[in-house]
C-alpha cells in the first residue's frame, strides 16, 4: 500500500451533517488518521461506510481531539459490528463516573481505596493479539483516552499483513497449513513456561490468517501469547517463532500512537498485533475500551 494524499469522503446531507471526512496514512503499512468529524454526533451512513473501508484499507483509525462519553462509545462501536461480551469489569468506579456501561472495560493503573480500578494497569507490554486465545477472537478493539501520562504508554501497532507479504516465497510455502497455540499470559508466564497449560485459557489457529473481508493474508502469532507450532520439535517451533516475532515487528511494519487525551484507535485483530510501552507508575492512566464479535474462526 503507497502513503497517498488524504482522500475525501462525500459530505454528509443529514441535519447532522459534519465536516468532509479526510483520511490520511500514517504509515506506508498501518494506521490512518480521521479528520473532519465529531463522534459525539450521529454518523451518517454514507461517513459510516467510507470509515468502514478505511479500516479495511489500513487496520488502525485514529480519531484525534474527541469528547466522548460512554453511550457515545457504544454507538461508535455499533460502526465495525456487534459488541463482545465484556472480559473484566471494573473492580470500582472512579472519582467522576456514575457508571460503568456493560461492555465497557476500564484499561487503568489508577488505584482508588487501595483498589486498581481497572485492567492492564502497569507496565510495558510486548506485542500480542486480543483474544487470541479463544476460539473466538474478536474482530476489532476501540479504546478512548480519558487521561494519560505526560510521557510514555505508547502503543504500538504492527502490520500482520505487511510483514506476511515481505516474507520470501519459500517461508511462505514453509508457514502454510501450520498452527499455533495461544496461551493468555498478560506479563504473567514466560512464553515457554510449561506451567502456563493449566494456568491460562488457549487456542489453536492458523499460524497465517487470510482475512475475511479483505481476502488479504497476515501473519497471525504474536511474543506475548504464541507458544508452540502445533506438531512441531520444541526447538524447531521455537526458532520459527523467534524469527516471525522479530520480523513481524520490524519498524517498517509498525505505527506508534503517543496518546493524547481524547484519543480513539479503532484496530482490526485480525491483522494486526499491538504493544505498549512503559510509563510513569506515579501518573494517572485512564482508557475506555470496547470490543466487536468476531466474524468468524480464523481459518
Amino acid at each position: 500500500m503507497s502513503l497517498t494524499s488524504p482522500i475525501e469522503a462525500g459530505t454528509p446531507t443529514s441535519q447532522h451533517a459534519q465536516t468532509a471526512l479526510r483520511f490520511a496514512p500514517l504509515t506506508r503499512h498501518i494506521g490512518c488518521e480521521v479528520e473532519g468529524i465529531d463522534l459525539r454526533r450521529p454518523v451518517p451512513a454514507e461517513a459510516a461506510a467510507a470509515m468502514y473501508r478505511a479500516w479495511l484499507d489500513h487496520a488502525v483509525l485514529v480519531f484525534r481531539d474527541q469528547d466522548l462519553s460512554q453511550e457515545d462509545l457504544v454507538r461508535v462501536t455499533g460502526i465495525f459490528g456487534e459488541f463482545a461480551p465484556l472480559g473484566r469489569p471494573a473492580h470500582t468506579l472512579p472519582k467522576g463516573f456514575a457508571k460503568i456501561l456493560p461492555n465497557i472495560m476500564l484499561i487503568s493503573n489508577v488505584r482508588e481505596n487501595g483498589e486498581t480500578i481497572g485492567a492492564l494497569p502497569d507496565g510495558e507490554m510486548m506485542f500480542h493479539h486480543d483474544t487470541i486465545h479463544r476460539d473466538d477472537p474478536h474482530k476489532a478493539t476501540l479504546l478512548y483516552s480519558v487521561e494519560v501520562p505526560s510521557y510514555g504508554g505508547d502503543t504500538l501497532f504492527a502490520s500482520g499483513t505487511g510483514a506476511y507479504e515481505a516474507l520470501d516465497p519459500a517461508m511462505k510455502q514453509k508457514l502454510h497449513g501450520l498452527r499455533a497455540v495461544n496461551f493468555y499470559v498478560y506479563n504473567s508466564v514466560k512464553r515457554n513456561d510449561k506451567q502456563a497449560v493449566d494456568a491460562t485459557s488457549q487456542a489453536v489457529h492458523p499460524v497465517v490468517r487470510t482475512h475475511d473481508e479483505t481476502g488479504r493474508k497476515a501473519l497471525y502469532v504474536n511474543r506475548l501469547m504464541s507458544v508452540k507450532i502445533e506438531g512441531m520439535a520444541e526447538a524447531e517451533s521455537d526458532t520459527l517463532l523467534d524469527f516471525l516475532f522479530d520480523h513481524s515487528e520490524k519498524p517498517e511494519f509498525v505505527y506508534t500512537h503517543a496518546w493524547r487525551k481524547g484519543d480513539l484507535i479503532v484496530w482490526d485483530n485480525r491483522c494486526s498485533s499491538h504493544a505498549r510501552t512503559d510509563f510513569p507508575s506515579d501518573q494517572r492512566r485512564l482508557l475506555l475500551r470496547a470490543t466487536v464479535k468476531g466474524m468468524c474462526r480464523p481459518y
